[in-house]
């Protein structure tokens, strides 16, 4: 088959399965314009087919029914949440009252919805006369006593107060050790002297949602970390090669046919200048290079599915959250891909109905560095966690940059049907009260601090959610 027509078939929006392209070799130059031209005055408008072996053996009358199931995918594509116009502040004081004002009546509103706490107390209307209180309030600090009970002093817009855990109560005790601050919480209990004794210590958290079907499938990656050393090109190749229905077993194949969409949730470059040396581990030390070579990358999969990309701590969107889309100055030749949507950090998306939260993850240092239990080879438990907080980045002031704004944007009052985080560089799954909880880990091999930290990056392992079902696709 001559180059010419090759080029004919993809100016006509027709695409080529391998086996398909063995067999077309085999016929005439006139047969196959024949065929071009035939299954042109079939297709809609704007329609991208993609040729099977099974078209090549149909007679003209059969080929309609293929064509309509293996034709343009019709996107129901929405933003339902982009913090990309929405954010701002001045930089002063008040912002920052105002921006855990915000937190707070957020998550208040989340606990009036539960009904154990539509009569809560303001702290300070909290007297002995009541038997039993109920309050929310937002945590101010954490600290042990010498006898190492716990003592947890909360606020709202009326006052403080403090709470004390005695390390007897056991279960209640546990739960005092996820707590962490700036985080709000629900508190029953009955005052003594000047302490609260919690008989229950609450979340906001989130019902069981039912599942929401899907006749499609979402691929799921994040940091590729384009323009290290350590940035797996080979690997990368080979996943994009599998969704343009060029490499995998059958079922792999099956698999990419049906891929609808593609969420990237961060690092999408390594960028510049984001930790000490990092200009050493760097093959190409320009930003705007970096994302030329993705957009070189990322523009050969196949342009019947849509993109959807979110910046991380290493693209050149700024650095506190929440992040608006990576500018276009810097990231231009992908933003010249038809087939890309540019979002913020954090933001929601619905993909033909399901809700999918896409968040980099970068708190989720914070979250395994200050609750016991968690850690980021496990980040499934941190974003169950965080869903019972309702907020993404609960704690201030540590290693995840924030932006204390006029409305606090982290707060989760949207509940998903899809999280998808990255920044760990380990894949994760769980399904969380019927929520696909996924950690889509990287394209990169451990890089050195990792190895610091014994850190070991799960590479090349890309999560799908084939039709609601997780799979875990391997290209290393």
């Amino acid at each position: 088959m001559s180059r010419d027509i090759l080029l004919r078939l993809a100016e006509d929006g027709l695409l080529v399965q391998p086996e398909a392209y063995e067999k077309m070799k085999l016929l005439g130059e006139e047969t196959i314009l024949n065929l071009i031209e035939n299954l042109k005055s079939q297709r809609k408008d704007g329609e991208l087919l993609i040729i099977t072996p099974e078209i090549l053996s149909m007679d003209s009358s059969d080929q309609r029914v293929d064509l309509e199931a293996r034709g343009a995918k019709k996107f129901d594509f929405k933003i339902i949440k982009d913090t990309s116009m929405k954010s701002y502040t001045t930089g002063e004081i008040k912002d920052m009252g105002d921006y855990f004002n915000s937190r707070y009546n957020k998550l208040k509103e989340i606990f009036l919805g539960r009904g154990e706490f539509r009569d809560f107390l303001p702290i300070s209307s909290v007297s002995p006369r009541h038997d039993v209180v109920a309050i929310i309030g937002m945590i101010r600090e954490i600290r042990d006593t010498k006898n190492n009970h716990k003592i947890i002093e909360i606020e709202d817009e009326t006052g403080e107060i403090n709470l004390l855990v005695h390390k007897e109560n056991r279960k209640l005790f546990e739960e005092a050790n996820r707590l962490v601050r700036d985080e709000v919480i629900g508190v029953k209990g009955s005052l003594k002297g000047r302490f609260v004794i919690p008989s229950e210590i609450v979340h906001p958290g989130l019902p069981r949602i039912e599942e929401k079907p899907m006749d499609f499938s979402t691929v799921f990656i994040s940091d590729t970390h384009i323009g290290s050393s350590t940035f797996l090109e080979e690997s990368f190749k080979k996943f994009i090669k599998w969704l343009n229905c060029e490499l995998g077993t059958k079922e792999h194949m099956k698999i990419a046919e049906d891929v609808k969409y593609l969420i990237i949730a961060g690092d999408i470059v390594d960028g510049i200048g984001v930790y000490p040396n990092q200009e050493k581990e760097l093959i190409i030390k320009d930003v705007n290079e970096q994302y030329e070579e993705a957009a070189r990358l990322i523009g050969e999969i196949r342009d019947d599915i849509k993109i959807i990309i979110a910046p991380g701590n290493h693209d050149a969107s700024r650095i506190a959250e929440p992040q608006p889309a990576i500018p276009k100055e810097y990231a231009k030749p992908l933003y010249q891909i038809k087939n890309i949507e540019f979002v913020s950090n954090p933001s929601i998306v619905s993909l033909d109905g399901v809700k999918v939260l896409i968040y980099h993850g970068r708190s989720f240092d914070d979250m395994a560095m200050t609750v016991n239990h968690l850690s980021h080879d496990k980040s499934h438990l941190i974003m169950a966690e965080l869903l019972e907080k309702r907020h993404l980045a609960p704690i201030y002031g540590e290693r995840t940059p924030i932006a204390y704004e006029v409305e606090d944007h982290l707060v989760i009052d949207e509940i998903p049907h899809i999280f998808h985080a990255g920044h760990v560089h380990i894949n994760a799954y769980k399904k969380y009260k019927g929520i696909h909880l996924i950690n889509s880990g990287t394209f990169q091999s451990q890089t050195e601090f990792q190895k610091i930290y014994n850190i070991v990056p799960t590479c090349g392992q890309v999560p799908v959610l084939h039709r609601g079902e997780i799979k875990v696709l391997q290209f290393n």
